[in-house]
């Protein structure tokens, strides 16, 4: 939790106001009020990002637009700074485990309920643009809908698309959850639940929490098991994904199915 007691401290140098940036060290408030600096800087980056959009700032400036509305009177730049020195980019701190995040000075449950906010709103729009829609058509979204919700994930997790007989997608559900290299599949749940949605094609898509999309040979295995499952109740396998960081790999592509 932020320390909310009010502390007196010496003016400032002027060289603190000959720069956007706000001081990388934690400034007590005087009298519950932000010192001019700070709430300055706070100003010019709310300007800087309703002119310019989230492309003309970097991570760490973002993270502090975010945090100013969970931390109102603290400096909150050396906490993004700290979120980013732990965790990489601005995608892997909002989609960081809420246990992780408590490690970081400063993080208490206000920022973490924004951080979670974020997340599940970027999973929403990216789930709204493949939803209902022709899978094949929106391929591009759906690998984008992919690795918004699992390339930055540091356990495994296996996902379900079900498609109708047009090849609209009519399901995405999480199968199953597994460890950092590990995540258990059983073929016959996978085809009794396409049974129960009425769905004729599948995609599977799971995450490589390593970065690296290669297929393991459990991977290649476990495929071929629901393929065999799904081709013999009429039910086709179109695709088994690999997210990965910044890339995937299609079974279909290379030569897996």
């Amino acid at each position: 939790m932020t320390d909310q007691r009010d502390f007196h401290f010496a003016e400032m140098p002027q060289s603190l106001f000959d720069t956007d940036e706000a001081p990388a060290t934690p400034i007590a408030m005087t009298a519950g009020k932000l010192p001019s600096y700070i709430k300055d800087h706070r100003q010019r980056l709310r300007a800087r990002f309703n002119e310019g959009g989230a492309q003309a700032m970097p991570d760490y400036e973002l993270l502090e637009l975010l945090l100013f509305r969970s931390i109102p009177r603290r400096d909150v730049k050396p906490i993004a700074r700290e979120l980013l020195d732990t965790f990489g980019d601005f995608n892997r701190v909002v989609t960081a485990p809420t246990d992780r995040l408590r490690t970081v000075s400063g993080i208490g449950d206000s920022v973490i309920t924004d951080l979670k906010i974020i997340e599940a709103a970027a999973h929403r729009m990216a789930r709204s643009k493949v939803m209902q829609r022709h899978v094949i058509s929106s391929w591009d979204a759906v690998l984008d809908y992919c690795h918004t919700t699992m390339a930055h994930r540091d356990t495994e997790q296996f996902r379900v698309l079900f498609l109708d007989r047009k090849n609209v997608l009519i399901a995405d559900e999480e199968q199953a959850k597994g460890t950092v290299d590990h995540v258990p599949v059983y073929p016959r749940e996978v085809v009794k639940r396409a049974l129960e949605l009425n769905a004729s094609a599948l995609i599977l898509v799971h995450n490589h929490p390593s970065g690296d999309p290669t297929p393991s040979e459990s991977d290649i295995q476990m495929t071929a098991q629901v393929n065999d499952a799904a081709k013999a109740l009429g039910i086709a396998l179109h695709d088994h994904l690999i997210i990965g960081k910044s890339t995937e790999l299609s079974f279909r592509s290379e030569g897996y199915l």
